[in-house]
């Protein structure tokens, strides 16, 4: 993605982000931080890069935010699966037809030998990895946040801050908190521990975000920190190609939302706020705020 390109979809997702806020404030307190604010920016940003038409965007957002953490049965998030799948194999044929200013035209333009099936894919992939990262990520930074009045009101009055306090959620959230899966082809000692050929190996990205060896006192939140290196977005070959985006998206959200309400605060006690244990990506249910 271009610089230019990518200016233009910042000042885009801050005017996306406004109107969401404009939408919470309207519903009014309490509300629900990921249902109102951080599942749909981030879906309405994967509409933007796919060239979803505006007539079909509240259905996609409506679709997507039950697959990714809205869905309260099995049955809906399947549907909901299979829903968006069935979409965008009709998207692509559209955009061949009529392309535009979104990346899945770019790619027909730049490769002819990419097949609609293929490009269904790689759609779907941008949705896995930049939906439901990015919407828990913000609603589980923002509810930290909270838990940390004395952060919080540093960033409020620094918002120089910023770009450094999201390297620093994000390394102390972790919520992709594990990597590949992997066999070991021979013994092979690792840490003066023995994995032997054919057992399975699961890289943990959170006990590496706190790892003490690299981050000292990686427990607490350290707004301050220096947490460059993190693996948040993964490392080498695997490494997120969406991590400068996530990072545009993370900033301007958490920036649009200190400013409009700056007596946010949890509806209910922590511990009453229901976490998302059962998936890939960890997360809430939902994240009650009030102001």
């Amino acid at each position: 993605m271009t610089d230019d390109r990518m200016r233009r979809l910042t000042g885009w997702i801050e005017k996306s982000a406004d109107e969401l806020l404009d939408a919470m404030e309207r519903h009014g307190a309490p509300a629900d931080l990921l249902e109102h604010f951080a599942l749909p920016l981030p879906s309405l940003v994967i509409c933007e890069l796919l060239g979803v038409p505006d007539a079909d965007r509240e259905e996609f957002q409506r679709e997507s935010a039950v697959w990714s953490g809205l869905g309260e049965t099995t049955e809906a998030v399947l549907g909901a699966f299979a829903s968006l799948s069935a979409y965008l194999h009709r998207l692509v044929p559209l955009r061949r037809a009529h392309p535009g200013d979104d990346l899945l035209s770019g790619l027909i333009a730049a490769d002819d030998a990419l097949t609609d099936e293929e490009l269904a894919s790689i759609a779907f992939l941008l949705l896995v990895a930049g939906h439901e990262t990015v919407a828990h990520q913000l609603a589980l930074g923002v509810l930290v946040l909270l838990e940390n009045p004395g952060q919080l009101a540093a960033l409020r009055a620094d918002p120089s801050l910023m770009d450094g306090a999201v390297e620093e959620l994000l390394r102390h959230l972790s919520v992709v908190h594990h990597g590949p899966t992997r066999a070991a082809l021979e013994d092979v000692e690792i840490d003066g521990r023995l994995v032997r050929a054919g057992e399975i190996v699961m890289v943990s990205l959170a006990a590496a975000n706190h790892d003490p060896e690299r981050f000292a006192d990686p427990a607490p939140l350290g707004l301050t920190r220096d947490a460059t290196g993190h693996l948040a977005f993964g490392h080498g070959a695997h490494r997120c190609l969406g991590r400068q985006l996530a990072r545009i998206e993370l900033r301007v959200a958490l920036g649009a939302l200190l400013r409009r309400f700056p007596d946010l605060r949890p509806a209910v006690p922590p511990r009453q706020i229901p976490l998302r244990h059962d998936a890939p990506v960890r997360g809430v249910r939902r994240a009650p705020v009030t102001w």
